[in-house]
């Protein structure tokens, strides 16, 4: 299998992360996979979109980002780190997202590869989207660590389920795109649990990426369980933490706070 790890730690020498990245890596070659890495700080990854992205521009007048994509993909007129950043996407069937969780997101910097690398016409747009995504046919996984320990990412805990927190990434980027999401892989509090633990994360995320073909998707709804209104069709049953069928009554209690 072919796993495209695309990574964001500023400390790529002595972080947690890039110990996990490293045994991970080295796991998964050891086993007959390929890998390939986009580290994107090492790289100095230029996040932000811009007309810079484009060689020949369709709308020169004002920069429409998303038209001027499959303007460029159909004239292969893209900017060279996107071009080959889309190269290892299509060659992979398994993409990994790995990062520390920065305000219950990923960094910056992993945010504008999405943006600039996420085409419109190849990765959505067209009539792509859910299961006639782009990128449908591959698997993908979020791999996170975070400052808290586990008990605070709780439905009940003080931050809030962590599926919650990660579900503009698993729904709005991956899944949105086609990928099969897989459950996530969090290390917990890292700084905070001891050598013991973390050499423990090691082992537990290289049998996360191993078994990671076999693994159960998470469950998402697809563009059938909606109605040509864009709701949910009366027979279809909410699945996911995001869907429901009615909005969340009002109280007095919670609506004098506003």
């Amino acid at each position: 299998m072919k796993y495209f790890i695309v990574f964001a730690h500023p400390e790529n020498e002595h972080s947690f992360q890039s110990s996990l990245l490293k045994h991970s890596v080295s796991a998964l070659e050891s086993a007959g996979h390929e890998v390939h890495v986009s580290d994107l700080y090492a790289m100095n990854f230029n996040p932000v979109a811009s007309k810079a992205d484009f060689e020949t521009r369709r709308f020169p007048e004002r920069l429409q980002y998303d038209r001027e994509q499959k303007f460029a993909v159909e004239q292969n007129t893209l900017a060279a780190d996107i071009s080959i950043e889309l190269e290892w996407l299509a060659w992979c069937d398994h993409l990994i997202f790995q990062f520390p969780l920065y305000w219950f997101s990923m960094p910056a910097i992993m945010k504008g590869w999405i943006d600039r690398v996420f085409l419109n016409t190849v990765v959505y747009g067209a009539g792509k989207r859910f299961e006639t995504g782009g990128l449908s046919g591959k698997r993908a996984m979020v791999c996170t660590s975070t400052g808290g320990f586990d008990e605070m990412f709780q439905p009940d805990g003080l931050l809030g389920d962590m599926d919650a927190a990660l579900w503009h990434i698993h729904h709005g980027m991956l899944h949105y795109t086609g990928l099969q999401v897989l459950p996530p892989f969090v290390g917990w509090a890292p700084i905070r649990v001891g050598d013991e633990r973390c050499e423990q994360y090691h082992q537990e995320y290289a049998s996360r990426l191993l078994s990671a073909a076999t693994t159960t998707p998470m469950a998402f709804h697809n563009t059938a369980d909606f109605g040509a209104d864009f709701k949910m069709r009366p027979e279809v049953t909410p699945n996911t933490l995001a869907h429901r069928r009615d909005a969340p009554t009002k109280t007095k209690e919670n609506t004098e706070r506003f």
